[in-house]
């Protein structure tokens, strides 16, 4: 209705401007993809709960009936999900790291495990910059595959800084060549020559998540997987001086630039990390409180998975698919050839 003003005569109708969309709506999308990752884990066990999040968020990202709302407004929520519930997720993981842990390795295998890692990243981080791939993608997936998969791409984005896109295309490569290792990695237990404990140690220094560690080195037996998840463990221990150095060179690289934002040197939730080692270092946790913490961490970063999986775009992802395969492909070469010479030389 028109208002008449002494001045000016009739005044236009005010228009409210539209309200942004909560994060409400796709915070509850994140937790019904939790549900339905966790049902798939249960009918099919040898499929890890994260790797589950990721696909059923792809999958929500591009189904008729839900890529509108998951585009829409889902989307503040599950961007929510994907960082900060990341970040929680990643403080929870040092629950399950003891330095007593890590030192009884011994040194051999601490070297051969910094060693992996190193090799592993600065080889795909060259490689991926050789082949053109755009953004912070080589840096991303070198991540990825040097430590510990979807939860230290999470890591390293929070610091860099890097493209929502960017991040889900990393996350689905990863979550994709960790999930082919579950089936592929068994079938070369034997013909490699490897007994089951270095059967264990090796899977534990090449695999990428967790949870794909110990779906692939189960299948040796508990020799087996007791030795890979220490030697993974000793992996995910190098994700605080990996951030930190990441954003190190970020605030090197804006000192030019003096209104952009520069991250901290060691973020709060790599501080956060540390402290969760520290913790469990002390043996002051109770076995029952330990298991409640690692049941959260996994709901969160299932969560946070399920956030990145909804922001890859496949025809996106279809322009590079050729060279995000072949790095992929490089990446796995390299992690699995120099752990194995790794594991023959320290065992």
């Amino acid at each position: 209705m028109a208002v008449i003003d002494s001045k000016a005569g009739v005044t236009p109708p005010q228009t409210v401007p539209a309200s942004r969309p909560g994060k409400l709506p796709g915070l509850a999308m994140a937790a019904a993809g939790v549900a339905l990752a966790w049902a798939v884990h249960l009918l099919v066990p040898a499929v890890p709960m994260l790797t589950a999040a990721v696909v059923l968020g792809i999958a929500a990202a591009h189904l008729p009936w839900i890529r509108t709302r998951v585009r829409g407004a889902g989307r503040p929520g599950l961007t929510l999900a994907g960082k900060r519930l990341m970040r929680t997720g990643v403080v929870l993981l040092g629950l399950k790291l003891s330095l007593d842990d890590v030192l009884g390795l011994g040194w051999a295998t601490v070297v051969m495990v910094f060693a992996v890692v190193a090799a592993t990243f600065f080889g795909t981080l060259w490689l991926g910059r050789r082949l053109g791939l755009r953004g912070d993608q080589p840096l991303l997936i070198a991540t990825g595959y040097s430590i510990c998969g979807a939860s230290a791409i999470g890591a390293v984005s929070e610091v860099s800084g890097s493209d929502e896109e960017d991040v889900a295309t990393s996350v689905a490569l990863v979550t994709l060549c960790g999930t082919l290792a579950i089936a592929v990695l068994p079938l070369l237990h034997h013909p490699l020559g490897l007994a089951d404990a270095q059967f264990g140690r090796w899977v534990g220094a090449s695999v990428h998540d967790v949870g794909q560690v110990v779906a692939t080195a189960q299948t040796a037996g508990p020799d087996a997987l007791t030795d890979a998840v220490l030697v993974k463990l000793m992996r995910v221990a190098l994700l605080a001086p990996l951030v930190a150095a990441v954003a190190l060179s970020v605030r090197q690289r804006r000192q030019a630039a003096p209104t952009g934002k520069r991250p901290a040197i060691i973020p709060l939730f790599v501080l956060g990390f540390l402290a969760m080692v520290a913790v469990r270092t002390t043996g002051v946790l109770p076995g029952g409180a330990l298991d409640v913490a690692q049941h959260a961490q996994e709901l969160l970063l299932a969560a946070a998975l399920f956030g990145l999986g909804s922001a890859v775009h496949l025809p996106s992802l279809v322009r590079t698919g050729g060279r995000v395969a072949a790095l992929g492909l490089c990446s796995w070469v390299v992690v699995a050839g120099v752990s194995y010479a790794g594991v023959l030389l320290t065992t």
